[in-house]
């Protein structure tokens, strides 16, 4: 086994590595793990959502400009590298972007996988973070096949069989689904009402299915907020700094109401008791040892 503790989260566009678990890899760098994004797009299909930047200079070289966010989030989160999967942005069905052969939903599942073994090998990751089975809520596109290749993945990057141009095997141990919690929001919409603040949270947010049940590792990032809050923020053209709905809670309300990010453990080849409150339980002494030397 590879000695060195490494966390490897799998996204579809540039802005979900800021909003999707941001607190929990900023924790992990902190502890010395070695963290690894996969973006599996470029974003090209992506709204400008933040009035100030919808510019006709911004949207002329929208990837570029989203690129150089990525950059500049990342380095705020703590990752230690970045891996463009190197598709294209898929938009949402029904548009031209969706049509492109060069999208992400429309590439070859074969090679999208043999993609992915190949970075999993080079990194050797013993902990992969993916989107989940479940994705009614925001079932696009990106998301959808980001689950699809990673799940295959997981398994093929340890077979000596699968894929043998792409590199020496490596199993990782422990693969996770990244969870937006019913329980996230409903402490949220209370403490803007707590507070007398008009909450985003409307009754279609309050009203949709929960999956907390499925739920088995919550990651205390309530001293990791800030990096979370500056990776959004550094993702000018896609986040709004006036949106209601990622800062209209003050920093530190946010943090007492819930500081927790949500977790389902898919795939475990080692022990641990869930409820778990570490990414990492279970995976072996000696490595967690090396982590803090």
């Amino acid at each position: 086994m590879d000695e060195r503790l490494s966390l490897l989260t799998v996204h579809a566009h540039p802005d979900d590595e800021a909003s999707k678990g941001a607190g929990s890899v900023h924790k992990y760098h902190e502890d010395g793990v070695h963290t690894v994004l996969v973006c599996c797009t470029g974003g090209e299909a992506g709204d400008i959502l933040n009035p100030a930047m919808d510019k006709p200079e911004v949207r002329e070289h929208l990837h570029e400009v989203r690129m150089e966010e990525l950059a500049r989030a990342t380095e705020l989160i703590g990752y230690d590298e970045v891996v463009m999967l190197g598709y294209r942005d898929s938009g949402m069905p029904d548009t031209p972007e969706n049509k492109d052969p060069r999208a992400f939903a429309n590439a070859d599942l074969d090679e999208a996988v043999g993609r992915l073994v190949e970075v999993i090998r080079r990194e050797r990751p013993q902990v992969v973070v993916t989107y989940g089975d479940d994705q009614q809520g925001y079932p696009h596109p990106d998301h959808l096949r980001v689950h699809d290749i990673t799940l295959p993945a997981f398994d093929a990057a340890g077979d000596p069989d699968a894929y043998p141009d792409a590199g020496p095997p490596w199993q990782p141990l422990k693969l996770y689904y990244v969870a937006w919690s019913k329980a996230r929001v409903l402490a949220m919409h209370e403490q803007f009402q707590k507070l007398g603040l008009e909450s985003p949270f409307d009754e279609r947010w309050l009203e949709r299915p929960s999956q907390d049940d499925r739920i088995t590792t919550k990651i205390d990032v309530g001293e990791h907020d800030d990096a979370r809050r500056a990776g959004l923020l550094a993702h000018a053209t896609q986040i709004d700094p006036e949106s209601p709905f990622w800062f209209g809670l003050p920093a530190e309300a946010a943090r007492e109401a819930y500081p927790y990010e949500d977790y389902v453990l898919a795939r475990s080849l080692v022990d641990s008791d869930v409820p778990e409150d570490d990414l990492f339980a279970g995976v072996h002494t000696s490595e967690r040892a090396s982590r803090r030397q």
